[in-house]
Formats: C-alpha cells, structure tokens, sequence
C-alpha cells in the first residue's frame, strides 16, 4: 500500500458508492428493454450484486480526462454485462455452487438456461457497443472477450493433479481472463472522453496493472479453496514461496498502476482511480 495515505478498503467502497449507484440504475434500464422477454427475471438474477468495480473505472477515466456527460454509461453498462456473462460460464466450468452469497446461476436456473442466458448477455454487449460511432469502442469490447475466452480456456487445460503450471503461465491467465476487462475499462473511458494517445495508452495500462494486482489478491484471498491453479503452483513452488511472489507481484504492479496515472491531470476522479489501486490490494473480500 503507499504509504502516503492511510484508510480502509472500505472507505475507499464507500466513495465508490455514487458510480455504482449510476451503474445500478444503467444497468436496470437497459434491462428494462428486455422486460417482455422472457430472459428479463433471469437478467435480473444475473446481475444481482457485485461492486461494479470494473464499469466504476471507466467512468473514472473518463472522468479524470474532463468528460462529465452521460456518454461513457452505455460502454459502462456493457463492460459489467460481458463480466456478467463471464460469470455465467466461470461458475459452469468451476462448478461454483454459490456466487455474491447466492445460489449459483447455473445451479438456480440449470446449464442450458445458463448458456443461453450467457449468449443472450451477450448479444445486450453487442447492441450496446453499435450506439457509438467510434468503431475503437466495439473494437476494444471484442478483444476484451477474446482474451477472456483464451485465457478461461488456458485456465481450463491447467491439470488439478499436476505441478507443472509455470509462474509466467500463471501471469498469462490472469492477465487474459481478469485483467483484460479491468484494460478495457480504463482505455474505453480514455476514448470516450476524446484523450490522447499518451493518455489513452497510460490509463490502458494502468487497468492492465489494476487487474493483475486485483486477481493475485483474489487467489490470495481465497487461498483455504485450493483451486487446480492453486494446487499445482504449491506442488510446483512451494507454499510459502508461492505466497511471497504474489505478494510481492501485488506491490510490483500496483506501484505501476499508481505511476501510470502520472499523465493524467490531478483531479478527484485521478485521486480515486489512485485509491482503487490500495483498494485492491487491502481489500478482504
């Protein structure tokens, strides 16, 4: 954490409050287009809960870049659409029984509804990114999907019972499946507000940073589960060891994170992005 402040993960959940507030009410709206179909009650389900961290930091950004203005909701509401459906498909393949202190989405509603609401989801994503003229936005959506899909898919072919997962693999799936979303809400926010390429490429990588440190937290949160991922890097590392290089990574790429911001203009929006970084990494759950 930097030591130029001192607060609580959850003071920095508290700020936050008002862009997931904006988030809710978006996100409910764009559902109500949806009310007379019948995915609508299962839509509801699907987006019950969650901090809204990931569509926070695009408005963040796009903030911090001068852009006050309705314009970066509907990207907003599309970035937590696609985590959604991720959502869906991670708890199907990680046969997940409870999700945000409630029952599963594929254990409440059963595996064909849940692919077909998955696809549905995303077909929301699809008609969300047509309403922007700049075809970077429908761009960036996409490849954040690619690279979630390859780096499920890398997860997927880790072996539970075996010890050969590498470290720089390890890195490679966090970075597609997590961090990629966490990338293209801070570059989307950038494009949206009309910044420079400098300041576009600064906040994609801060994002890209944002994510990774936030993912290391998960898996170190969750550490008692022992996912496959988990047990082949003990067996290949070392417990303790394991332990030391994701904290140490945490601090690597949060720092990054933290230096990237240094492009843009000093703002309230700019101070929060900051704090997310320590909220990554302080957060207990």
């Amino acid at each position: 954490m930097s030591e130029r402040r001192q607060f609580s993960a959850e003071s920095i959940e508290y700020r936050l409050g008002p862009y997931a507030l904006r988030v809710e009410e978006a996100l409910k709206k764009e559902l109500m287009a949806y009310s007379n179909s019948r995915f609508y009650r299962l839509l509801n389900y699907a987006i019950e809960g969650g901090k809204r961290i990931r569509p926070a930091v695009l408005l963040l950004s796009s903030e911090a870049l001068g852009t006050n203005d309705s314009k970066p909701m509907d990207a907003a509401v599309a970035i937590e659409l696609l985590h959604t459906e991720s959502i869906i498909h991670d708890d199907i393949i990680d046969e997940e029984a409870y999700r945000r202190n409630k029952v599963a989405f594929h254990i409440q509603f059963g595996f064909s509804t849940s692919l077909l609401t998955a696809d549905f989801v995303f077909a929301m994503v699809l008609s969300i990114a047509s309403r922007y003229d700049d075809k970077r936005v429908a761009e960036e959506i996409s490849n954040a999907a690619l690279r979630m899909a390859e780096g499920e898919y890398n997860e997927l072919l880790v072996d539970p019972k075996g010890n050969d997962l590498k470290w720089e693999r390890y890195m490679e799936i966090i970075q597609d499946k997590t961090a990629s979303l966490f990338q293209a809400a801070a570059k989307l926010g950038a494009i949206i507000a009309g910044g420079t390429e400098k300041q576009i490429s600064a906040l994609s990588d801060y994002g890209r940073c944002l994510g990774i440190a936030y993912q290391l937290r998960d898996d170190l949160l969750d550490w008692d589960s022992k996912d496959k991922i988990t047990h082949n890097m003990i067996r290949n590392m070392g417990e303790s060891e394991l332990k030391e290089r994701m904290n140490s990574e945490i601090r690597t790429f949060a720092e990054r994170a933290r230096q990237d911001l240094s492009l843009v203009r000093s703002c309230p929006a700019t101070e929060l992005l900051r704090d997310l970084v320590d909220f990554a990494v302080l957060r207990k759950h």
